[in-house]
């Protein structure tokens, strides 16, 4: 009786490439994977869904102001869950942490802070989601943008604001615990490390 041979055999040096090509695919981190490429959109269902799951039931006032956020500047293609804490009287300032989520382009981790002056005062401290319009990389997140921010809460409540950079538009939604009342002119700084410089 013969017995057929397999037409090719791996040779030790085959297994160790092969062995040395899946681990190094596996070390590839996710959220480093696709860093050039551009994210793509999230729907405003999915975005209302996360958020509110992140809020809870406070959230109410959510999925209107996602829909009027999108009605001026489309659909984001990024958004981020954090947390953040800030204290003003006229100058002020704000810093946070959170992880940065894309469809198609993995997750990345986001820090931010920033200074501001104005007629400002208080202290508070949020659960903050901002949605990010027309990012052309997940890069491009890493940088100053600049915008009016007006705060009204007192002891809870959900605020939106407006920041941006050249064609990037950052829109913070918070919704924490504090007393702080007015408005200010400043910027968040986004990094990819904790820093305690706000400029």
């Amino acid at each position: 009786m013969s017995v057929s041979k397999p037409s090719a055999i791996l040779s030790r040096r085959d297994i160790f490439s092969l062995a040395a090509g899946a681990a190094g695919a596996g070390a590839l981190p996710a959220p480093f994977a696709r860093a050039d490429v551009r994210p793509e959109a999230f729907s405003s269902d999915e975005i209302v869904d996360n958020g509110h799951r992140f809020f809870g039931s406070i959230a109410r006032g959510l999925a209107e102001g996602v829909e009027s956020a999108n009605r001026r500047w489309g659909k984001p293609n990024a958004y981020i869950l954090g947390q953040e804490g800030s204290g003003a009287f006229v100058g002020g300032l704000r810093y946070g942490e959170g992880t940065m989520y894309t469809r198609n382009a993995g997750k990345r981790p986001v820090f931010w802070q920033g200074p501001s002056i104005g007629l400002d005062a208080g202290m508070d401290g949020d659960r903050t989601m901002m949605l990010v319009y027309n990012l052309p990389a997940v890069e491009s997140i890493y940088r100053r943008y600049s915008g009016v921010d007006g705060s009204a809460y007192l002891i809870g409540g959900l605020g939106f604001t407006a920041l941006n950079n050249n064609e990037v538009v950052v829109i913070p939604v918070r919704s924490g615990v504090g007393a702080r009342i007015g408005m200010n002119l400043g910027y968040l700084k986004f990094t990819t490390e904790k820093t305690w410089n706000p400029f």
